[in-house]
């Protein structure tokens, strides 16, 4: 039933109504409330929280959503008795409204409203507790609102609320407010705040002025107050905003639940006073929208309320009696409606008022924001039904002039909604079907570009909703003349949209309905590329829907704004071609060609690229058919487009069209060499594509129409070595895509120069995606020749080029280059990786001897290396080539160190489910390779960036976890402990000043020596490890302005003290100095290092003087002078029995300069 309708029924078609209504809600209510123990816990124990703040912000999240309908009841009697209570503290009092807040926002307050006490004992104490509230206290408001939500529940009482005033003058002699007065004071005053309580005020109003005490005394006065206070405001002040949104909230509430005789003499004065407020105008969404709604609200106050008699209805209500009635009762309801024609064409009087009410709804449907367009379209359905029907018709008529291509996006989005309304209430007669359906048609596919996107998925997800109300609405005998028509548009919509949301709105039912439903649910198409390929195939074998599918992408899709779009429409036809040949031949490739030279972009390239796909289609059926015949249009006329006809070349040369020795080979040679010069001429987003598509072109036109030519590889090497780098990215590939005899003969050539390509040099240090694409291209060149080992090197891989190769290959491991965008060196390492994989395993599989046990040695261990390093994506795909290599057994790959302990830690079983992107699953497995000597250098080396990370991630924890549990299994063993410490100096010292390696590895050896993992060597005086390690960060922090550097190397120097001997009075020499660098937070952080490390190791001060050494470092101000400092660091160095550093002027280009020296 409409809405609008409601009022109309009468009083027993409103019980029935309300009965209906509350069974379907006690039908949805939870079943159970399993948490009820929980809640009754939570509100019992509100007192001892309340006053905590962060133990009310815990109770108030677990109360949240945990209440079901059987328990409302409850929960709001616990709450009301802590209101009740006299003795709650003001806390708890506030607390327990706010709880009861949240309930009504969870279940909405209309289902809450009712459970509210409303007896006549309540009034006073509700009434006295809102007049006490502060209305501009922003931490109560939810206290506000519920209680005005409470007194509105109250003001239902049905007696007179004089009976309440008794003695209207106070003991103090002063005159007392009649309750009346109060309570409208109170609702005055909370309509022109800004927080909830405003719209609680709104509901106040409605149900206290329509009572008929109230409203004979004071609702004239009440409407007069709110009509001044909308004329005196205006919307371009934040303060006149508030007021508006209550006067209009209160209004609208009003008139929805006030009696229309009682409200019909206020109905035109409100509705003058509302045009001069000039909504319309305004940028404040809300106002727009309750404006609507006060509109409509006065528009129905203006008519009478009855049912239209001449609506369509198709059926009952009730599912029961259509079922036994089948076609009778639409039968016989038709013949009733044309006997009612006659009593429904009686005149009665319309007010001219309605005219301006409709108006307004029309132009709301046109309104910026869908909450106003959806608004003013349940107006107009509303409206339209208390209408006599030419009335209604010229409504209908207006509300198509809204589909006009001269409107905006806004306006058909806005009709629609009408149209679905009007549909679902049997107010569009079956008359103006024909009128409605070419409208819905062109909103089901409307689209209309803007700037860089488009508008218009809002319009075709509303006509989508027009067609399921429409489905709805009538009978079928009604709509069959346009089935077709809707079902063919649904399906496209449904297959074809570039929005997810539209393609599930219209995979709706039709013809074949079922089984179309079956491939095309509500998931299948949520897949766009599934759609268009596969899906789309399938429909379209129902013949009905074959045409107008191949139609629809030629004429709206082709030419699309978005490429993706336009290239899967394309691969589309392809796809589609086999279902419809000779249309697609004799129809749409001639429609095609003019396309394909049309001054349109976008048209032009997705002809291109249709004609492609088309006749690729189209040969491989005439294969399949043992007939080619593709002789129907000539191909000269895409030569020009230099980029798109790529593809075109590609496909045409996979088609095996009959050009072997025309000169139309060499000009395609030519738009494929001149697309991979002009790669740096387009944008960033489009180049890998173009690239990718010229190199596919260049492979495809060299198999098929230079298999028996000399042909040239010369020309692509002068590329390798251009200035600019996407043009080496286009000849790298190139390269890798030609023909083993090609090739041939020129591989040496090749070869070389892609390995000058990945050469760093200071001119291309940037050139990573170069770099990348060359050592793609190696081991594309390399799978192409084969391999031949006692073969020429111009020819075949064979033993005099292997070792170049792969140095080549291993050398791109290295690559840690970075610039703005990043680690752009990643790039280069992961295709190093996937090249030396494809590269090995080619080998394996033809002649293994080839490999040596140094080359596998060194794979196996940057592999490692990589393996435990700390981005995600690198050291999945190193971990996932390691475990390829390891466990590939067709046959196995020679020369594996320690093939057998790494079977045993990377088990086959698990080389499919461990997950290397997970750190809590990659490093406890790669650090178990530091117990294998070959690999130890590798894995410390990796597991030092890891580990000394800059911030607190997930693969610093763990990978650090990992290491220090595989120090304390080694602690015990003196030699395991000997080796690892050496391998730990030879990875800092071959590092040294390399600050991708050095800087995190000095955090590592921060938290190595705070984890005590070299406690073995502390009791042993001078020992070797500590004094080469302490010469070594020396010498990394020499001239060193890095601060997070200085900062690690502090750490350490601390670290550094647990070991006995000389290594102390060295130690604390270096911190002294650092007491006195230049930079203040070095100077800083050091005396805050210094003071927790005399605290954790206290043997290295003399107990008597350990207090004033502990006050100089914490009370000293490190950030001072450095004369102040310096006067402290030496007191420091008295105390300690530390030589103090020394100042010593030193010649330095004619100035002097000084250093610091040990005496």
């Amino acid at each position: 039933m409409a809405l609008g309708e409601a009022d109309a029924l009468g009083p027993e078609a409103e019980e029935s109504r309300a009965q209906e209504l509350d069974v379907i809600a006690r039908g949805n209510a939870l079943e159970s409330f399993t948490e009820s123990q929980e809640v009754r816990g939570l509100v019992g124990g509100l007192a001892a929280v309340c006053g905590d703040r962060t133990a009310r912000e815990t109770a108030v999240e677990k109360f949240i959503g945990e209440h079901g309908d059987r328990g409302l009841q409850w929960m709001m009697n616990l709450l009301l008795d802590i209101i009740r209570d006299s003795a709650s503290p003001s806390e708890l009092f506030h607390l327990a409204f706010k709880f009861l807040y949240i309930i009504t926002k969870v279940r909405g307050y209309k289902r809450f409203l009712r459970l509210f006490p409303h007896e006549v004992g309540d009034l006073q104490p509700v009434l006295d507790m809102l007049v006490d509230q502060n209305p501009k206290d922003c931490e109560t408001w939810e206290t506000r609102y519920m209680l005005l939500l409470w007194l509105s529940m109250i003001c239902l009482i049905p007696f007179d609320l004089a009976r309440f005033d008794g003695n209207t003058v106070s003991e103090e002699g002063h005159a007392r407010m009649p309750t009346m007065d109060r309570i409208l004071k109170v609702a005055k005053c909370y309509l022109v705040v800004s927080d909830k309580a405003r719209d609680a005020a709104a509901v106040l109003v409605s149900k206290f002025i329509v009572r008929p005490d109230v409203r004979q005394k004071r609702m004239a006065d009440f409407l007069d107050w709110t009509l001044s206070m909308l004329s005196k405001s205006s919307f371009q002040t934040m303060e006149g905003t508030v007021v508006m949104n209550g006067m209009l909230q209160a209004l609208a509430q009003l008139f929805k639940h006030g009696k229309r005789e009682d409200c019909l003499p206020y109905a035109a004065t409100v509705l003058e006073c509302l045009d001069n407020c000039k909504l319309s105008e305004s940028n404040q969404m809300v106002l727009r929208k309750l404006g609507m709604k006060l509109v409509q609200r006065l528009g129905l106050t203006f008519v009478k309320p009855k049912v239209a008699k001449w609506r369509y209805q198709r059926g009952c209500r009730s599912l029961a009696a259509n079922l036994q009635a089948k076609g009778s009762v639409t039968q016989s309801q038709m013949i009733n409606v044309a006997a009612n024609e006659a009593e429904d064409e009686e005149a009665y009087d319309i007010p001219g008022e309605i005219e301006n009410v409709v108006e307004q709804l029309l132009v709301g449907l046109k309104d910026k924001d869908t909450i106003v367009r959806w608004s003013a379209a349940k107006g107009i359905g509303r409206i339209t039904g208390r209408l006599p029907k030419e009335l209604a018709d010229d409504v209908v008529g207006s509300l198509l002039d809204c589909f006009s291509f001269q409107e905006t996006d806004n306006a058909w989005h806005g009709g629609c909604l009408a149209l679905a309304e009007l549909g679902r209430r049997g107010l569009l007669l079956p008359s103006r079907i024909s009128d409605v359906v070419p409208v819905i048609l062109k909103a089901l596919t409307y689209d209309e570009k803007r700037g860089s996107c488009s508008v218009g998925s809002n319009v075709r997800d509303a006509a989508c909703y027009v067609c399921w109300a429409f489905a709805r609405a009538y009978d079928p005998s009604e709509l069959i003349p346009f089935i077709n028509q809707i079902s063919s548009a649904l399906v496209i919509a449904a297959v074809f949209d570039r929005d997810v949301n539209c393609r599930r709105a219209a995979s709706g039912t039709f013809p074949h309905g079922i089984d179309i439903l079956t491939a095309a649910d509500y998931f299948a198409v949520g897949n766009r590329v599934n759609c268009y390929l596969t899906i789309s195939v399938y429909i379209a074998g129902f013949p009905e829907y074959t045409q107008p599918m191949i139609d629809h992408l030629v004429n709206m899709k082709i030419n699309h704004w978005d490429s993706v779009i336009r290239e899967l429409s394309t691969k589309a036809l392809h796809n589609l071609t086999p279902r419809a040949p000779e249309y697609m031949a004799n129809v749409v490739l001639p429609r095609l060609l003019p396309l394909s030279v049309g001054t349109d972009l976008h048209t032009r390239h997705g002809a291109i690229l249709a004609c492609a796909e088309i006749t690729h289609a189209l040969c491989k059926l005439a294969e399949e058919n043992n007939s080619c015949n593709l002789s129907f249009f000539c191909i000269y006329l895409f030569v020009k487009f230099i980029f798109t006809v790529c593809t075109l070349i590609e496909k045409l040369s996979l088609s095996k069209m009959p050009f072997r020795g025309d000169p139309i080979i060499e000009g395609w040679q030519w738009l494929i060499n001149d697309s991979l010069r002009s790669l740096p001429l387009v944008s960033s987003t489009a180049r890998q594509h173009i690239k990718e598509s010229a190199v596919s072109a260049l492979a495809a036109l060299c198999n098929e129409y230079y298999i028996n030519e000399k042909g040239e590889a010369d020309p692509a090497l002068q590329g390798l070595q251009n200035t600019e780098e996407m043009i080496r990215c286009g000849f790298s590939l190139a390269l890798g895509a030609l023909p083993r005899f090609l090739l041939k003969g020129r591989l040496q050539q090749v070869l070389e120069g892609l390995k000058k390509a990945t050469i760093i040099s200071p001119e291309d240090v940037s050139f990573a995606q170069s770099r990348r694409d060359a050592l793609i291209a190696i081991a594309k060149v390399c799978q192409t020749v084969g391999v031949k080992g006692e073969g020429s090197q111009e020819e075949y891989v064979c033993k005099d080029n292997v070792t170049q190769i792969y140095a080549t290959l291993l050398n791109g491991v290295t690559d840690y280059t970075t610039d703005s965008r990043g680690d752009v060196g990643g790039w280069v390492r992961k295709a190093a990786m996937t090249s030396l994989m494809e590269v090995t395993l080619l080998l394996v599989q033809n002649e293994a001897e080839l490999i040596n046990a140094n080359i596998c040695k060194q794979i196996m261990c940057w592999l490692a290396q990589q393996a435990a390093e700390k981005i995600d994506k690198f050291r999945a795909h190193a971990g996932s080539v390691f475990l390829t290599l390891l466990h590939f057994d067709r046959p196995p790959v020679p020369h594996i160190p320690h093939r057998e302990e790494l079977e045993r830690i990377f088990p086959r079983s698990e080389t499919e489910t461990l997950n290397w992107n997970a750190s809590s699953e990659a490093f406890p497995r790669i650090t178990q390779l530091l117990g294998l000597p070959t690999y130890q250098y590798y894995v410390l080396l990796g597991l030092s960036v890891s580990v000394g990370g800059l911030t607190e991630t997930t693969v610093r924890k763990y990978s650090a976890q990992s290491l220090f549990e595989y120090m304390k299994k080694i602690q015990n063993d003196s030699s395991d402990m000997e080796s690892f410490c050496e391998t730990l100096l030879k990875v800092f010292e071959d590092n040294l000043r390399n600050d991708r390696v050095s800087v995190p590895l000095l955090t590592m050896l921060d938290q190595m020596l705070a984890n005590g993992c070299f406690d073995i060597f502390t009791m042993q005086g001078n020992h070797p490890f500590p004094v080469k390690l302490f010469t070594l960060c020396k010498e990394e922090i020499k001239r060193s302005k890095d601060i997070r550097k200085l900062r690690s190397s502090i750490g350490v120097f601390c670290g550094l003290i647990q070991f006995e001997g000389d290594m102390r009075e060295k130690v604390l020499f270096q911190l002294f100095l650092l007491l006195c660098h230049p930079f203040p937070v070095i100077r800083k952080t050091t005396a805050s290092q210094v003071y927790e490390m005399l605290i954790t190791y206290s043997d290295v001060v003399d107990p008597a003087i350990m207090d004033e050494v502990m006050t100089i470092l914490s009370d000293t101000n490190w950030e001072a002078e450095l004369p102040v400092v310096r006067e402290k660091r030496n007191h420091l160095c008295d105390l300690m029995k530390v030589p103090k550093p020394q100042l010593v002027s030193k010649p330095l280009a004619g100035s002097t300069a000084e250093v610091l020296t040990i005496p």
